[in-house]
């Protein structure tokens, strides 16, 4: 009589030696990322980050949290795992920034059907990568296999980020007064949202393939489907520092006026023209080729625009210098007026975009 199979977690999908393996490769990673005020390393239960009282008289943290969304099916298609982390950290610092607050340090999550640690370690490469960008440190995540709910390929990433800001220095819609000017900074591309649209056009609808090249953005569109998500945080800080900023919008889901609005006080509109700037050539191939509307495409792409900073009259010069020193293309965008509607929109587009 033949000995009953013993049953393992190995054999039942879970390998703990290739997920130990993967946290040694994401050592040097996080290295790269420390800051002063972490303590330890990587590989602990929980990570340590101490506030420097001597920095901060009266802090306040700020936490944000966020994934990367469908940008990572083109990932998966491409075999390209390196540049989502990225994706990751703006998405999350970005948020936080608006608020003036400084990333301090962020965790991540990763979910796997089958651990294979050198695409882990590209993945957490990323994550490094984007923490450096930000100034942020990289404190530590979990990685977590997932056999029979997620295919062997499959992933899924989302991070945590805490930052600071003095309690007097919080910015928001209290702060933004009528003749306010709002600043666009462009974004990189499609950043990290309005991918499920954009797949369904380009890929499904238009059968356009990933590796295939596309004269408008002399590169493959898989290419620029992975461009990484700008990240503002560091320009954000900067230009808090040299100007009066009444404070930030961050332009993910939802779009350009509903982002902005969320920071318009009731009582006050932006009023937004589309002719200061042009889309970049992803806009409007997917508005051609799946015939969506522009009321569509704004609620769903930034359409080139990133970020918004809204700064006092006077300090419009002196903020558009600051962006363009750090090479973030910025211009004058709009303009604070008080609303005919108190509860009418807080943020309104006019006019049309040149060549889109």
């Amino acid at each position: 009589m033949s000995e009953p199979t013993r049953a393992t977690y190995a054999a039942a999908g879970v390998d703990i030696d290739a997920g130990e393996r993967a946290v040694e490769l994401l050592k040097p990673h996080a290295k790269r990322t420390k800051r002063p005020e972490v303590l330890g390393g990587v590989g602990g239960f929980a990570g340590l980050f101490a506030l420097k009282q001597d920095r901060w008289k009266e802090p306040v943290l700020a936490s944000s949290t966020d994934g990367v969304g469908t940008k990572i099916a083109v990932a998966q298609a491409m075999d390209k795992h390196d540049t989502v982390g990225i994706d990751l950290v703006a998405m999350v610092v970005d948020d936080l920034v608006v608020t003036g607050a400084e990333p301090l340090f962020l965790q991540d999550y990763i979910a796997v059907g089958k651990v294979y640690p050198e695409k882990i370690e590209a993945l957490v490469g990323g994550v490094a990568e984007g923490c450096v960008r930000a100034g942020c440190a990289l404190l530590g995540g979990e990685t977590a296999e997932h056999p029979g709910l997620m295919g062997d390929d499959d992933y899924d990433l989302s991070a945590t980020g805490v930052g600071v800001v003095e309690a007097a220095d919080v910015l928001g819609p209290e702060r933004v007064r009528p003749g306010d000017v709002v600043i666009a900074m462009g974004s990189s591309g499609l950043h990290s949202n309005g991918y499920s649209l954009a797949r369904h056009v380009l890929l499904d609808i238009a059968r356009m393939p990933l590796g295939g090249h596309v004269e408008e953005f002399g590169r493959t569109l898989g290419e620029e489907m992975l461009e990484p998500t700008r990240i503002y945080a560091k320009d954000c800080l900067a230009l808090a520092a040299e100007a009066e900023v009444r404070t930030f919008a961050h332009i993910t889901g939802g779009g350009l006026a509903a982002n902005l609005a969320r920071v318009v006080p009731r009582g006050l509109c932006a009023e937004l023209e589309r002719g200061t700037w042009t889309p970049a050539p992803v806009f409007a191939l997917i508005a051609h080729r799946g015939k969506v509307e522009r009321t569509e495409m704004e609620k769903t792409f930034n359409l080139g625009v990133g970020m918004v900073a809204v700064v006092g009259p006077e300090d419009v010069d002196r903020a558009l210098a600051v962006l363009t020193a750090r090479h973030v293309p910025a211009w004058t965008l709009g303009e604070i007026r008080p609303s005919s509607d108190p509860d009418g929109p807080r943020a309104v587009l006019s006019g049309d975009h040149p060549r889109f």
